[in-house]
């Protein structure tokens, strides 16, 4: 930003408060509110991307094209694929380098060089972990060369932009910056930048680590069995699984998708957990995993709340049973919302398609990242939702200052010194440990240097615990922190052909772990389930592992060729929506038992079924339609009792007779689901929520309880409740109970049983406790009542769902940590969204911490396998991460109405829809 000449600048010498006046105010005048200078509009523009006319690009053999339609998205044409990738990173540079430079940024752990001491915690996190490590590892000893050759391309691509623009010519968050950073200049681009952001990837779709640690908490206050009720099985019976047959050879371990399986199997991959599961728990582990989990809580989740909550859609169906007589391919990934989107539409086209030249690929990419991630080609297409396997365990480690225990012998750490740069503050110095079980995270919270007096162990009678000494560290093992080549993966999936090189493909994918979902120009369907899945010798991954027995270590890996996969299926179609893969019974290897409980899936399967039936055809609209269904499983079950209860107040049953009509939609102008969703945040309150530890409660919530470690009399010698006041300590979007579809088949469990022991609550001096289930379902619409008129207002004819579910994009960094004034000048919104958590139309939020939008649909597309260029797709902002560009959420209306744009494919349809053209020269 040129400097104010009216005045001295800004100098770190003054104060905070000050510079973040200056910040406000120079983008006030950046963003041209009010009277600004020419200047100040100038500078906001001086970022926008050129996307006319002829640029030179060093490194290319010829010229290549760059076609944008009228939302922005580019499409690339260029003959060879290292022009390709080039123009790739170039483009992307231009629209979205901000945001891909704070994500190199995190996944280094190098946050506080932009961002200053706020971040040192998460970079000490992350440089634990080491995800930039690994992936220049991955980089120099397991990537192919064409692989590297191509990220080499794309890295040149985003240089030679760098090379010509600086500061606010590269986005006005850096003008901003310079204030609070003064002199910060991004370095240049490399290859292991790209490949570290698939370790972020993984790290949001980890599997079951947060309900490890959830467990574990709980512990401290709940029995086995009430944890266990918590956490119950996944209903097999009702909510089918996504390969439903097949069997693995005993002899080959090849899973064979019309193989009949020889009997049940219980996979449960050995016997035993720490603790036996919360028997025998104590404050000493409370301490630690509260502690990490507080901590994890710190590292940024880019793609979205870890746990059940996140999740995707994607489905296909057979010509057989669509109206084109081809497939048709839906996808929808639940993302965190984010400004820009997490993901950039592209097309990456290669003039004349060879062996030499293999790329003629459209879809959604990640910026920072070569290829395309989930989309289409010339003869295929592919969706992606979490698979959700159980990858990391965390291990408890019997530690001594320089070594921990194993097997009985003291083993020596590997460590290494890791200095983090902080701007405008002292450089900070930590040391890494690490056992054979992985990095000790425990060590980056000061609260876990006391680590309690003791910890569960196994309960067999040949499980020994070590002398607890000052306690257990934790340590953390994660397949991600094992070099992969997923990398040669993304290419390899642009470039397939057929369903053989899909699965090709997919063997090379190796974290995070994805349904991968299959459709092909020749009328295939197919899914394939890849991934590096653990087998454990001992234990189940459900509690930390004792770290010092060999017992319970990672014994090998499920072989690729016994991962279930489907061809063809004689249904007719395939639905993935994060429930379980296959049939446990029936399958010898643990994948995990922490599936998404299916809710979405079943809704999925049901739609199909009921427009399948008697000869119904499935078309592009009906695909489209089945992505914005809002049906509420959970008030299918609850509203019929909530009905039946004779509430006596006129002002709640006022308020209960919305629902006698409801047909279970989740309109954003629905009263009845603005009323049901409050009656089940609060009903999940008073069963669960207030019997929970502090750890799992949201953050700042207030009980009064009795001590979790307090075994004496109720009531002290005066005949007073002994009580304490307990607060919670969970961030709000990640604390429980959610009510995600685990809550759904926890209150299906006990809904039958009006005196089940859930339904008691505590008793105030204002108002009697629940004693049964309808006395607890009658106070939750009370105080459901009462929470509506407090947000909305005493009318309820004025009430709707989307007032109180409402959608903010927030812009990376500033547009969540920067004065309140900056935050309304790079954010955008709200919208009042339909849909809700575990619908189809999975707008999420936590019922534990309020109604707001978590997690969203971050796009969606339909693939139409008869005629690419009739296929749809939808982004959840715009193709610009600038805040005052013209696409910087052009889409998002669109998007929040369930609509989807036309997505041009061959030479003449972007010919056709193009707007914009810019050559690249060499």
């Amino acid at each position: 930003m040129p400097a104010n000449t009216t005045g001295s600048s800004p100098k770190k010498k003054k104060s905070r408060r000050l510079r973040l006046i200056v910040i406000a105010v120079v983008l006030l005048l950046v963003g041209g509110v009010g009277y600004g200078a020419y200047w100040s509009i100038s500078t906001v523009r001086a970022s926008f991307p050129e996307t006319t006319g002829s640029l030179q690009l060093k490194g290319l053999s010829s010229p290549v094209q760059v076609k944008r339609d009228g939302y922005g998205i580019p499409q690339i044409y260029a003959a060879t694929p290292e022009d390709l990738f080039r123009a790739q990173g170039f483009v992307q540079a231009q629209d979205r380098f901000w945001e891909m430079d704070v994500r190199r940024h995190m996944t280094a752990g190098r946050l506080s060089e932009m961002f200053g001491s706020s971040q040192v915690e998460t970079d000490a996190f992350l440089r634990t972990l080491g995800w930039h490590r690994v992936a220049q590892q991955e980089y120099d000893t397991k990537l192919s060369a064409a692989t590297k050759k191509y990220l080499r391309a794309y890295s040149d691509g985003v240089n030679a932009y760098l090379k010509d623009h600086q500061g606010e010519e590269l986005s006005v968050e850096y003008a901003a910056l310079d204030f609070k950073n003064d002199g910060y200049k991004p370095e240049k681009w490399t290859p292991v930048d790209s490949v570290a952001w698939l370790k972020a990837m993984a790290w949001d779709l980890r599997g079951n680590m947060q309900d490890e640690v959830d467990r574990a908490l709980a512990s401290n206050r709940l029995s086995a069995k009430q944890i266990d009720e918590l956490y119950p099985p996944y209903p097999y019976s009702r909510n089918k699984p996504i390969v439903q047959g097949g069997a693995v050879n005993e002899l080959t371990d090849e899973f064979d998708p019309k193989a009949t399986p020889a009997g049940s199997t219980d996979a449960t991959g050995g016997p035993g957990t720490v603790g036996g599961g919360a028997t025998g728990a104590t404050q000493g582990l409370q301490t630690q995993l509260s502690s990490l989990s507080r901590t994890l809580d710190k590292v940024p989740a880019l793609l979205g709340p870890n746990g059940t909550g996140i999740g995707s859609n994607s489905w296909v169906v057979s010509g057989k049973y669509t109206t084109t007589g081809k497939p048709l391919l839906a996808n929808d990934p639940h993302l965190a919302p984010q400004l820009p989107s997490v993901w950039y539409q592209m097309g990456l086209h290669c003039k004349q398609v060879t062996s030499a030249c293999p790329y003629d690929t459209a879809g959604f990419t990640f910026a920072g990242m070569p290829g395309v991630v989930i989309g289409h080609n010339q003869n295929i297409s592919w969706g992606m939702t979490n698979l959700g396997a159980d990858v990391s365990d965390l291990y408890l480690e019997k530690v001594t200052a320089g070594s921990y225990l194993y097997d009985g012998k003291q083993i020596p750490f590997t460590t290494r010194q890791e200095t983090i740069k902080v701007a405008g503050g002292k450089n900070r110095t930590i040391t890494v440990r690490t056992t054979n079980n992985g990095p000790i995270v425990s060590d980056r919270d000061d609260e876990l240097t006391d680590v309690g007096k003791s910890a569960p162990v196994g309960t067999g009678a040949d499980d020994v615990a070590p002398d607890r000494g000052d306690g257990y560290a934790v340590a953390l093992k994660w397949t991600a922190l094992t070099p992969s080549n997923t990398m040669d993966a993304v290419f390899a999936l642009d470039a397939a052909k057929n369903f053989s090189d899909f699965r090709k493909a997919a063997r090379d994918f190796a974290v995070p772990s994805q349904n991968l979902i299959y459709a092909d120009t020749e009328g295939n369907i197919g899914y394939q389930a890849p991934g590096r899945i653990p087998v454990r010798a001992k234990g189940d991954g459900r509690y930390p592992a004792p770290g010092w027995d060999s017992r319970y270590k990672w014994s090998e890996y499920i072989p690729q060729s016994a991962l279930p996969w489907e061809f063809n299926p004689d249904r007719g179609y395939i639905v993935t929506a994060n429930q379980a893969v296959i049939d446990k019974k029936t399958y010898p290897y643990l994948l995990t038992d922490d599936w998404g409980y299916g809710a979405r899936s079943q809704r999925i399967t049901d739609l199909i079924e009921s427009k399948i039936k008697d000869g119904g055809k499935i078309s592009t609209d009906d695909m489209q339609s089945m992505q914005m269904d809002n049906s509420s499983e959970i008030a299918k079950l609850l509203t019929p009792y909530l009905l039946k209860i004779n509430i006596k107040d006129d002002y709640v049953r006022e308020a209960q007779k919305l629902l006698e009509s409801w047909d279970y939609t989740q309109d954003s102008d629905s009263a009845a689901a603005a009323y049901f969703n409050a009656v089940w945040r609060n009903t999940l309150k008073l069963a669960f929520g207030d019997k929970l530890p502090k750890e799992l409660r949201v953050e700042g919530e207030c009980l009064r309880v009795r001590p979790a470690d307090d075994s004496g009399p109720l009531e002290d010698l005066n005949g007073n409740t002994r009580l304490v006041r307990e607060c919670g300590k969970r961030d709000p979007d990640m604390a429980q109970p959610d009510g995600g579809d685990r809550w759904y088949e926890v209150v299906r469990n006990i809904i039958k049983d009006p005196k089940n022991s859930w339904w008691k609550t505590a008793g105030t001096r204002n108002k009697p406790g629940a004693t049964n289930r309808d006395e607890l379902l009658a106070q939750a619409m009370r105080d459901a009542r009462s929470e509506l008129t407090a947000k909305l207002g005493k009318d309820i004819d004025s009430w709707s769902w989307g007032r109180l579910h409402q959608l903010t994009l927030k812009n990376q960094t500033l547009g969540t940590d920067g004065p309140g004034v900056v935050q309304w000048l790079l954010n955008r919104g709200p919208w009042n969204l339909s849909g809700g958590e575990a619908a189809v139309n999975a707008t999420g939020w936590n019922a534990a911490g309020g109604y707001d939008v978590t997690w969203v649909p971050s796009m969606r597309m339909v693939v139409n396998l008869d005629n690419l260029d009739k296929s749809r797709w939808i982004n959840l902002t715009g193709a610009s991460g600038h805040a005052y560009n013209a696409h910087y959420t052009d889409q998002t209306e669109k998007w929040a109405k369930g609509e989807l744009l036309p997505w041009s494919f061959s030479k003449s349809a972007v010919d056709k829809s193009t707007d914009d053209e810019l050559a690249l020269t060499p």
